[in-house]
């Protein structure tokens, strides 16, 4: 055994002998080289790992925008449809509201209408009364107010003082207000009698209230007796507590006694043609 080791390093001894220097130094400069071509490509190597990892890196960061962008857009879409619906509903809303303005409009209108034939038949009954009664009288007064008419009569002409008698003169100008109000049967009549703040005390009478009540319906008998329908008529007295102006001269006084005939529609006709004219709009639509 020792023989054959000693044989081996003799024979390997023998072989490094019979390489010459030159060849040995070609080889080491071939490994040099290899080394040389090692080294390069494990720094190209490292460098391409390196670039690969931040390409992975971006790819990584990129799928991440990517993924934020599809939720963006599917809120978007959610977005732009909830807009549709609500732009839906608001135009639909604006159509009922203009619809019901449309409505609204048509219904003043119809009203309006009702109240320009209403406001006809006021100027009517003020043209006839005018006319009949006799405007240029100072103790008559017609005029309108508030689309109501008014036909003031001055105490003297109708009642004696400290009286609920009707005059004879009064009877003729009454006459010719029954004349007017008989023509208009959708009207009504309400005599309003005032008096002055004298204090007024004789029996049956107890005061002023009594005495502007009792000359109210003493008109209100006359006007039945002229044939005017005494459902359309109504008495009222005001007593002093409407004056016209201060009780403070006797001329002032003699203003404030005064008997008022209101010559106005009956509210409930009134109302049924403001309903009629609701109804045939409600059937024109």
């Amino acid at each position: 055994m020792k023989k054959l080791v000693t044989f081996g390093i003799c024979s390997i001894l023998l072989l490094a002998s019979c390489v010459s220097k030159k060849e040995y130094l070609a080889l080491e400069e071939k490994q040099k080289e290899t080394q040389d071509l090692l080294n390069t490509a494990t720094v190209k190597l490292n460098t391409c790992l390196s670039d690969a990892a931040a390409a992975n890196a971006r790819v990584e960061a990129m799928k991440e925008q990517l993924a934020d962008m599809r939720k963006s857009n599917e809120a978007l879409i959610k977005s732009s449809q909830d807009l549709t619906e609500l732009t839906s509903k608001g135009a639909e809303n604006l159509q009922k509201s203009l619809e019901s303005l449309r409505e609204s409009n048509l219904k003043i209108s119809r009203l309006q209408d009702a109240l320009s034939r209403k406001d006809s038949v006021t100027l009517a009954i003020v043209t006839s009364l005018k006319k009949e009664v006799g405007i240029n009288d100072p103790d008559i007064e017609v005029n309108v107010e508030k689309g109501v008419v008014f036909i003031s009569i001055a105490d003297k002409l109708l009642f004696k003082s400290g009286s609920y008698n009707v005059t004879d003169r009064a009877k003729e100008v009454l006459g010719k207000v029954a004349t007017v109000i008989n023509g208009k049967p959708n009207f009504e009549a309400m005599v309003e009698s005032h008096t002055d703040n004298v204090p007024y005390s004789k029996p049956p009478l107890l005061d002023n209230w009594d005495l502007s009540v009792k000359r109210a319906t003493s008109v209100v008998r006359v006007l039945e007796e002229l044939d005017v329908n005494p459902e359309k008529l109504i008495a009222a007295g005001r007593s002093y507590h409407v004056p016209l102006v201060e009780n403070d001269t006797a001329e002032n006084k003699a203003k404030n006694r005064r008997t008022r005939i209101i010559v106005l529609p009956k509210i409930d006709e009134f109302y049924d043609m403001i309903e009629e004219e609701m109804k045939n709009l409600s059937a024109e639509n």
